[in-house]
């Protein structure tokens, strides 16, 4: 609805016939959103929260199922609120994956980044705070300090696997519980099926009786469309590695379904690359345009999967010089 639509309803006194309508029209929405409530049914939100690099986005595609957020091992990336929602048996569990807490670095990027975390720790039934097992620094203190009282937090010691002293766990767990009173503590694995099966567990009984939010078989609130966005910047993270800066974002220009007879569903994709500097673009590109196709490719493989379509997807890189502290570009660009 546009801004002026938004005043003409608003500006009409209580009782009046548009006032009557626009409450029944979202009250009609509202019944068409949600599923009918069932005796004994759990509905809530979860926060996953920590500093950059943590595993968090590989922990929500674990407990989701299926890949909705991308990972790589390059830190900030992920840049936006993501909402995975997996519901098992009388609970749905809606879980919010966030970016990394940025501690240096106050470009308007950044700023844009932790404004996203700060709204999704807001208002949440439980907060998973996750870090490293063993290991505590200070950008993760940073990101603790944010925490509001009276919201359950869990400490996940994520990475578990990558401990080869297990006695170090016992001192450590009780050296974080002087710095937070945690509800519980879960050493685990994000790749360890057992783990996640009891996470699930310890998350349903935080979580308050209610009706489902989302339909049983939804499993994100995110769009195809961004979907796509996210999947090319994931395959330029790993195809460029470290030398790439992380300000490099990927832009969607079209986004269409056409009908075909030969495909069931057939989406025509063109994404901007956009990068800082000419050099970038010449790094994103590759020897006689190797990388990129090889981005390309990777790309509309996994997104065939995801959307069960037949995909075409045209990529072009462009230079976009100070964009990350440009705080109009941001926004332009998607960033809340």
């Amino acid at each position: 609805m546009n801004n002026d639509a938004t005043k003409d309803v608003a500006g009409e006194e209580d009782g009046a016939p548009g006032a009557g309508v626009q409450n029944d029209l979202e009250a009609m929405l509202a019944a068409a959103r949600a599923p009918a409530a069932v005796e004994g049914q759990r509905c809530g939100v979860i926060a996953i929260v920590g500093k950059p690099n943590v595993g968090k986005s590989t922990l929500l595609n674990a407990l989701v199922g299926q890949k909705i957020s991308i990972t790589s091992r390059k830190a900030q990336t992920t840049r936006h609120r993501i909402t995975g929602i997996r519901t098992r048996e009388l609970t749905q569990f809606i879980f919010v994956d966030t970016p990394g807490f940025q501690t240096r670095h106050a470009t308007a990027l950044n700023k844009s980044l932790n404004k996203t975390v700060m709204g999704a720790i807001g208002d949440v039934d439980l907060i998973l705070f996750v870090v490293e097992a063993g290991n505590f620094t200070l950008a993760d203190a940073k990101v603790l300090s944010l925490f509001k009282p009276g919201i359950p937090t869990l400490l996940v010691a994520n990475k578990l696997d990558m401990v080869h002293r297990r006695a170090e766990i016992a001192p450590w767990l009780k050296s974080m519980q002087e710095r937070h009173p945690f509800a519980e503590f879960v050493p685990m694995s994000a790749k360890n099926k057992g783990d996640i099966e009891r996470l699930f567990g310890i998350c349903a009984k935080y979580l308050p009786e209610q009706g489902w939010w989302y339909a049983e078989d939804e499993l994100t609130d995110r769009s195809e469309k961004f979907l796509a966005s996210e999947t090319v910047r994931e395959k330029l993270f790993r195809f460029t590695g470290d030398e790439l800066p992380y300000t490099s974002t990927v832009v969607i220009d079209k986004f269409e379904e056409e009908a075909s007879k030969q495909h069931k569903r057939l989406v025509k994709i063109a994404a901007t690359i956009v990068v800082e500097r000419d050099n970038h673009k010449m790094m994103v590109i590759g020897d006689k345009g190797e990388r990129l196709k090889r981005i390309g490719t990777e790309a509309r493989q996994e997104l065939e999967k995801l959307m069960d379509a037949k995909v075409f997807l045209e990529l072009w890189v462009k230079v976009r010089s100070g964009w990350a502290d440009d705080e109009a570009r941001v926004r332009s660009f998607g960033y809340e």
